[in-house]
């Protein structure tokens, strides 16, 4: 799958579903599912240094000379595993993503779904 490196703070935004553009100064003609990865800088609250979240790259807008505009959609809960981040689109081997369907966009996830799934996943590996 392709994935894409996002400081900590910002992939964990991605990831609460409120991040959904994420500005680039260049574009991609890729389309479709993309891995967020969180960079291995050291911010509160984060998990970095692992890969948390699937998104879909929906579109890629130019705004200027500069800068694009990045639509992402369609998050799918993953349970979180360590990756190297890389600069541009990287690739992971598929198989080591393994999704939680019933804590997703989709699904219209209960609050007990999605604090289990916080709880089990995300709380052991956030850095404090």
């Amino acid at each position: 799958m392709k994935a894409l490196s996002l400081r900590p703070d910002y992939a964990w935004d991605v990831l609460a579903g409120d991040k959904t553009i994420e500005y680039r100064s260049w574009p991609t003609k890729y389309r479709g599912d993309l891995l967020i990865c969180a960079t291995a800088h050291k911010i509160p609250e984060t998990i970095p240094g692992h890969a948390i979240v699937v998104v879909r790259l929906k579109d890629v807008n130019k705004l200027d000379d500069y800068q694009y505009a990045w639509q992402l959609d369609r998050l799918r809960t993953i349970e979180p595993f360590p990756v190297k981040g890389q600069q541009r689109l990287f690739n992971v081997d598929d198989s080591l993503i393994k999704y939680h369907p019933e804590v997703d966009d989709e699904n219209n996830p209960s609050d007990e779904a999605v604090d289990a799934f916080v709880n089990q996943y995300l709380v052991p590996l956030k850095y404090d």
